[in-house]
């Protein structure tokens, strides 16, 4: 062979060899999708165009096909990539499974980048949840042959579903949960007749749609969700049809009418029955134990009346059956004794009578009985805890009477007792004092006797003793301060007697501590160094002696101080001036001396009365001197102290004369230079022009300043009041993001017209200096207000108008701005007070657009907002959604309902949020989480269920965080029918009596989760 043909046949293997080596044509799509896709944090590193093929590559699968190894499935499932949907993905020709759930997918799937799902003709499972998409669902979907899976869910998904969506010819699984389609749910989806489950919660459909009947033609359905779908009118009968259906849940809606007996009749397969929070009404059907998988049934929350059915606790299966807050009348039928399956019945809020089966808990593995709020009589069946297994027993406002069973006292599984508001009467069984578990102990309210037992050092975990208003006696016994986690002792109007063991002064946690009205003796405690949590201290009428210990002064968050009706003497010591006390009451003791000089004032005249010892201008004057005396020792000192005093003031006037006229002209001189370059940009009609505005720019009009800027109010000629706010920074570094929020806020607030959003008059800007002139808000921040010694003349119809007030402004920004617009520092000093306290958002200095962009959103480089408000996602990804706006205005919600800042020093580590969550789980009422300042009693039923949505809004996950549309509707539905702005509307003291549950936290707006 020649050396040229040998040079081409060489030339030719290595052409062969290089190729053979090359990625591999499916690689290479997969590529595209990489180079399209921001990965910030480097998932797909170890993708290399070097391979073969990318069948080693992180998130994809290959199986052989046609002899060869070829992409079958594609798993980037919470990988952070950011980008449009890679259309190239569509060109793999085996896809079959597709998952990108949990990135940041942007953009449309209908425009032409994204057009290319309709050639994914392989695809059986589609999943593209928890991403960014826009824009309406694809019509295209629906001609892909074999898909059999296709969720959406937690996008912003506008528009209808459309009809394609009814075209399907293999889907089992349609998800379109948590988005923001309209329109009615469409009967066509009864077309699916091959579709196991069907998810189309919590989208703002047609508030007037109901439940297609047509639904009922989906004969293989196994699970048929659409909680939250605003839907009205009756269930359909036709339902009952679906032998397969195994979870219905319909909750969170408005459906009205009966239960369908079709239900009970024709559900063959059903396991889960939640129909909870509508306006069901009717009795409860019979027929359900036929129902031979059903496990749970949970329809609280509804008007149903009537009496439960005898066979309800006759179903196989049933372990938890949720009827409470319903109209429900008559007997528990007999048949909840025999039971074998059944773990929680809750049945509380209901109107029922009569007398519990005396062997209810013998045959059920019981573990929670919450019969609260109704009118039952009778005793406690000694049965109850026969299983050993029961953990909450709640009887609160009943007529239950007799003792205690012994077997309860055995029952050392519990962890929550509450008997509250009954006739009990008799000794409580040493063993109940000392169960190991139990954290709550409600015993007020009764006719109980006896002493309180030395067993009680066993109750380890008991962090609430309630046992106020009855007829215990003996003493308290010192085990009680051998409770580490001991935080509310309530023991008042009872027959207490001697001293308050010391051993209480070791209780790191306790918190509230009342004693009043007992027969105390000895003296009060002085080894309180370890109160520091502790916030009320009753010891009022008892028959204590000795002095106030001055160690009370240093409890640091004590606000809540009552030693009157006792035999204190001595002095009232200095150090109470250390603490910030809502309440303070010394009267009708035997104090002498001065009242300190902080209590010398009208608001605490009532404080100090009968003590006939006492020298102050609140209780006459001081006994055993002479006046002459008295006065002449007063005169002299008086006399030096007003030379030193007029001195002092005199320098003190001329020296800030003098620095303020130098400091306003130097001001008014830079301002003023070249007023000629200011530019003025406005978006309303003026009444004024910028020189007016610039000459009130004086330190003396400032009303704040914030992380942007100094605000100052500005008074013009008309005499109509402007505020100004003049954004920091002359330095370089400064400037940029100087300009950054000039520009966000004038362009975001230029263009809205909201009344629940600041206005903004103009602009004036300059290379030196720029300004924004909004209009004047006379009370402030709501932040200032509520945080400070104003927060009283906030009542609570005032706070709920505050939050609805502002509900509506974000909900404006989210759903009805185009594009919609984040405002990403919802906090309560960017909600601003008109003088009638009505509430405008504020402060767009980090606001975005979220626009559908080519390149998509891009997280942000620095977290935007505030400490305690951020969403605990944004701060790891720096995702910047609505969800995250929800989140910052639930905490404003806690703020309201808490009266506290959301970073506290009482909380320790903890924000507002968590200290909630964990004060509820452990005490179990609200009352230890609404601000005292609030009239709980009168406005019980409204501030649990707004606390409810502000604890909804701060879920720790995005997807369970409701829109705020739909929090705008919650809270309507709290004003009353006839007036959608109106206040709530507080029940009458009879009818709260009647319906209260001893502070329990209605689970109105809760999903899946038991609070209290």
């Amino acid at each position: 062979m020649g050396f040229p043909l040998r040079l081409l046949f060489f030339t030719l293997l290595s052409l062969l060899a290089s190729y053979s080596l090359s990625l591999n044509n499916e690689g290479r799509y997969l590529m595209d999708l990489k180079n399209g896709l921001e990965d910030p944090s480097n998932m797909l590193a170890n993708w290399d165009d070097r391979d073969r093929t990318p069948c080693n590559w992180t998130g994809i699968t290959c199986t052989t096909t046609s002899d060869e190894l070829s992409v079958t499935s594609v798993d980037l499932t919470n990988y952070g990539l950011v980008g449009p949907f890679p259309a190239s993905l569509c060109r793999l020709p085996n896809l079959s499974f597709l998952s990108l759930q949990l990135n940041f997918i942007n953009g449309s799937l209908t425009n032409s980048s994204s057009s290319g799902l309709s050639s994914c003709t392989s695809l059986l499972h589609l999943d593209l949840s928890l991403n960014l998409l826009v824009g309406p669902l694809p019509d295209s979907l629906s001609s892909l042959p074999l898909l059999r899976h296709l969720d959406l869910s937690s996008n912003n998904f506008t528009g209808p579903i459309p009809p394609s969506f009814g075209m399907f010819p293999r889907l089992h699984n349609l998800t379109l949960v948590y988005n923001l389609l309209t329109s009615a749910i469409p009967s066509f989806l009864g077309n699916l007749s091959t579709l196991r489950q069907l998810s189309l919660s919590y989208n703002p459909f047609d508030p007037a749609g109901t439940i297609p009947p047509s639904l009922a033609n989906l004969s293989s359905l196994q699970t048929l969700w659409l909680a939250g779908c605003g839907l009205v009118g009756p269930i359909p009968p036709a339902l009952g049809s679906l032998a397969s259906l195994a979870n219905l849940d319909l909750t969170f809606n408005s459906l009205t009418g009966r239960i369908p007996n079709e239900l009970a009749a024709g559900l063959a397969s059903i396991v889960q029955i939640e129909l909870y929070n509508n306006s069901l009404s009717g009795p409860f059907p019979s027929g359900f134990s036929n129902l031979t998988a059903l496990r749970r049934i949970d329809a609280s929350l509804n008007h149903l009346d009537g009496q439960l059915p005898a066979d309800l606790f006759d179903i196989p299966l049933l372990d938890s059956l949720h009827l409470y807050q319903n109209r429900i009348t008559g007997e528990i039928p007999p048949g909840v004794s025999r039971s074998k399956t059944l773990v929680e019945l809750r049945l509380f809020g209901n109107r029922l009578t009569g007398t519990l089966p005396a062997d209810l808990g013998n045959n059920s593995p019981l573990m929670l009985i919450d019969l609260s709020d109704n009118q039952l009589s009778g005793e406690i069946p000694a049965s109850i805890c026969d299983r050993g297994l029961l953990q909450e027993l709640l009887l609160i406002d009943n007529s239950f009477s007799g003792s205690i069973p012994d077997g309860l006292a055995r029952c050392r599984t519990l962890t929550r007792v509450r008997l509250s508001n009954n006739k009990f009467s008799g000794d409580i069984p040493p063993g109940l004092w000392g169960l190991p578990h139990v954290w709550l102990l409600g015993l007020d309210g009764n006719s109980f006797s006896g002493p309180i037992s030395q067993t009680i050092s066993g109750a380890h975990n008991l962090s609430i003793l309630t046992m106020s208003d009855n007829g215990f006696s003996g003493s308290i016994p010192p085990e009680i301060g051998h409770l580490p986690s001991l935080y509310q002792f309530s023991a008042a109007n009872n027959g207490l007697t001697g001293p308050i063991p010391p051993s209480l002064g070791s209780l790191a946690k306790l918190g509230q501590l009342d004693l009043h009205n007992n027969s105390l003796t000895g003296g009060l405690l002085t080894n309180i160094d370890s109160w520091a949590k502790l916030a009320l201290l009753n010891l009022a009428d008892n028959d204590l002696t000795g002095t106030i210990p001055p160690q009370l002064g240093n409890l640091p968050v004590l606000n809540y101080l009552d030693l009157s009706g006792n035999i204190l003497d001595g002095e009232i010591p200095t150090q109470l001036q250390n603490l910030k006390l809502d309440r303070l009451n010394l009267s009708n003791n035997q104090l002498s001396g001065s009242i300190p000089p902080m209590y010398k004032s009208e608001a605490y005249r009532t404080s100090f009365l009968n003590n006939p010892g006492l020298c102050g201008e609140l209780a006459g004057l001081c006994p055993g001197l002479p006046k002459d005396s008295r006065r002449h020792g007063r005169s002299t000192s008086l006399l030096f102290a007003l030379i030193f005093a007029l001195a002092g003031i005199i320098v003190l006037v001329i020296g800030v004369g003098w620095f303020y006229l130098r400091y306003r002209k130097f001001n008014k001189a830079k301002l003023g230079s070249n007023k000629s370059k200011w530019t003025l940009t406005s978006f309303h009609k003026l009444g004024f022009s910028e020189y007016e505005i610039l000459d009130c720019l004086d330190e003396d009009n400032v009303i704040g300043s914030g992380a942007s800027g100094k605000v100052y109010k500005a008074v013009l000629s008309s005499g109509e009041a402007v505020a100004v706010k003049k954004l920091w920074g002359s330095a370089k570094n400064v400037d940029k993001a100087k300009d950054d929020a000039f520009k966000a806020e004038v362009a975001t607030l230029g263009k809205i017209r909201h009344k629940n959003i600041v206005k903004l008059w103009c602009t004036c800007s300059h290379k030196e200096c720029k300004l924004l002139v909004y209009e004047y808000m006379p009370n402030g921040s709501l932040g200032d207000v509520l945080h400070s010694g104003k927060g009283g003349a906030l009542d609570w119809p005032t706070r709920y108008k505050i939050a609805l007030d502002a509900a509506e402004g974000l909900s404006y920004l989210h759903h009805d701005c185009v594009p919609a617009i984040v405002h990403r520092d919802i906090k309560s000093n960017n909600i601003l007070l008109d003088a009638g306290f009505g509430a405008r958002v504020a402060d767009f200095g980090v606001a975005k657009a979220m626009e559908a962009v080519e390149n998509g959103p891009k997280s942000m480089s620095v977290i935007a907002g505030s400490c305690g408000y951020i969403a605990p996602e944004y701060a790891y990804t720096l995702r910047v959604t609505e969800k995250s706006d929800i989140y910052s205005f639930g905490v404003v919600i806690l703020e309201l309902v808490t009266g506290k800042r959301p970073i506290d020093p009482e909380f320790g580590e903890k924000d507002l949020v968590k200290w909630v969550c964990d004060t509820l789980e452990e005490k179990g009422i609200i009352d230890h989480v609404v601000d005292t300042k609030l009239d709980l009693p009168l406005y019980k039923e409204e501030i649990s269920k707004v606390l409810s949505i502000g604890l909804l809004c701060t879920s720790s996950l995005p997807i369970s965080r409701p829109s705020m549309r739909r929090i705008v509707k919650m809270l309507l539905e709290l004003g009353g029918e006839d007036d959608a702005n109106s206040k709530p509307k507080a029940k009458q003291q009879q009818q709260q009596q009647e319906q209260e549950q001893d502070g329990k936290l209605s689970p109105y707006y809760f999903e899946d989760q038991d609070v209290v």
